[in-house]
């Protein structure tokens, strides 16, 4: 089964920008990552990381298109896209919302709320990297 793992804005920084909170593993690394947990689950994993929004958008509507299940950070998108929210809603297969971090224990209140949430069958946050293992599988089963 082919699966998208999409990014959002900035999370091609990782390692870079704010560890404390991101952690230190890198965006080739992560990518590097998702394909081996995918193959290990005998999934086809393509990961993909955008800073423009409509590019996301587009990804989102062939995924609908084609059946794809999504794993899917939409960083700061999650917070107040309405086209993330809309794209989102035309996904027939699975769609699971990841966060490195735990957005609802950040201090800023914005970051509490996901458009994303209603149109994902889970959601995995906190577990930096790991949480993207734990989506794979949840597109697995």
């Amino acid at each position: 089964m082919r699966v998208l793992v999409l990014n959002g804005p900035n999370l091609g920084r990782l390692g870079k920008r704010q560890p404390e909170i991101y952690g230190r593993t890198t965006y080739a690394q992560l990518v590097a990552l998702c394909v081996e947990w995918g193959r290990d689950l005998g999934l086809e994993v393509e990961v993909r990381q955008t800073n423009h929004e409509g590019e996301m958008v587009d990804w989102l509507n062939a995924a609908a298109d084609e059946h794809t299940p999504v794993v899917l950070n939409a960083a700061a998108w999650t917070h107040y896209s309405y086209a993330i929210y809309d794209a989102c809603a035309q996904l027939e297969a699975p769609l699971v919302e990841v966060h490195l971090s735990d957005p609802e224990a950040r201090p800023e209140e914005w970051r509490h709320f996901s458009l994303v949430r209603p149109h994902a069958v889970e959601v995995v946050k906190g577990l930096g990297v790991e949480g993207y293992r734990e989506a794979l599988g949840i597109i697995a089963r």
